[in-house]
């Protein structure tokens, strides 16, 4: 079996144990997802509601503190669903990514998967992978406050890069999202106000800033190492973020549940081992706004001519 191996080049996996650990593996059905959506879903939604009256100190301090870790948990779900991971009919999992889209406040689950999967597909090709940034985003942020502001910010970058660079009709799925997402947003500012909307907002907006979840966002692709592309993260935050660190295995093998993705690098650890890897999303932080070095013109980039890659 040949494949291309994201932190490396084409390499020869003809060991018997991979080959029957990825015969097990692919199209497994993930019972558990469907509970730990909806857990969350429901504590989050519950937490807002706790703090309709609450002072506006008190509701920033709980959406970065608590819940940034909720709504971030449920974006990487919806990571997870978008490559059709806990049921064999898509249509279901995109069933439960509305769902987990809930607390999030903004529609955006049926849409990510379609930007993803080009990502997958279209790894660094500039102009379809809409995870490279743009022309003006590697001019005007350069420097340490720059990128600071681009960190704080970077949710809304990833959110309007693909509208204003490659913009796609939207579809019936993008329909219901919008439809349901919306009709939920209404019923919690009517029944319990304005603040216990904001609280999820600001859980998501925060979540995907200045805070150790969102170093994934930069630790994944983000050249630190001239050498290599695609870049692991092995902390503990892999529990909470559907173990998304895991992301040159995430590359190799799309699917295969990010719960299952450390078996891969304990079944081929020579694949592994020796890429750089990393295990603190706040020191990455740290680094990319500091290092001079690196920003968001520090990825690699392809013509559009280059070979599709598997989901």
């Amino acid at each position: 079996m040949s494949l291309t191996l994201a932190g490396g080049g084409k390499s020869s996996l003809s060991t018997l144990k991979l080959k029957s650990f990825l015969v097990l593996t692919l199209g497994l059905f993930l019972s558990i997802v469907d509970l730990q959506v909806t857990v969350v879903v429901l504590l989050q939604l519950y937490t807002a509601t706790l703090l309709h009256d609450a002072g506006w100190l008190k509701i920033l301090a709980t959406a970065y503190f608590f819940g940034s870790f909720l709504n971030h948990n449920l974006f990487l779900a919806i990571h997870e669903l978008s490559h059709n991971l806990a049921f064999s009919t898509p249509a279901y999992n995109r069933w439960l990514g509305i769902l987990a889209n809930l607390p999030v406040g903004v529609p955006m689950s049926v849409t990510f998967q379609k930007y993803h999967l080009e990502h997958h597909r279209f790894q660094g090709v500039d102009g379809i992978d809409m995870d490279i940034p743009s022309l003006t985003e590697t001019r005007m942020v350069t420097n340490v406050v720059a990128k600071s502001i681009w960190v704080i910010f970077q949710l809304l970058f990833y959110a309007f890069r693909p509208v204003f660079l490659k913009p796609k009709p939207p579809g019936y799925w993008e329909f219901i999202n919008f439809s349901i997402q919306i009709a939920l947003d209404i019923t919690i500012v009517y029944f319990w106000g304005w603040k216990s909307f904001a609280y999820l907002i600001l859980s998501t907006f925060v979540g995907g800033g200045m805070h150790p979840m969102a170093g994934h966002f930069i630790s994944e692709h983000y050249v630190f190492n001239p050498d290599q592309e695609t870049y692991s993260y092995y902390g503990p935050l892999n529990f909470l973020t559907w173990h998304v660190g895991y992301h040159n295995e995430h590359h190799d093998f799309p699917r295969i549940p990010g719960n299952k993705l450390h078996k891969v690098r304990e079944v081929a650890p020579e694949y592994y081992q020796g890429l750089a890897s990393y295990k603190s999303w706040s020191q990455v932080i740290y680094m990319y706004i500091m290092d001079r070095t690196v920003g968001p013109f520090s990825r690699m980039k392809r013509k559009p001519s280059a070979t599709k890659k598997s989901e």
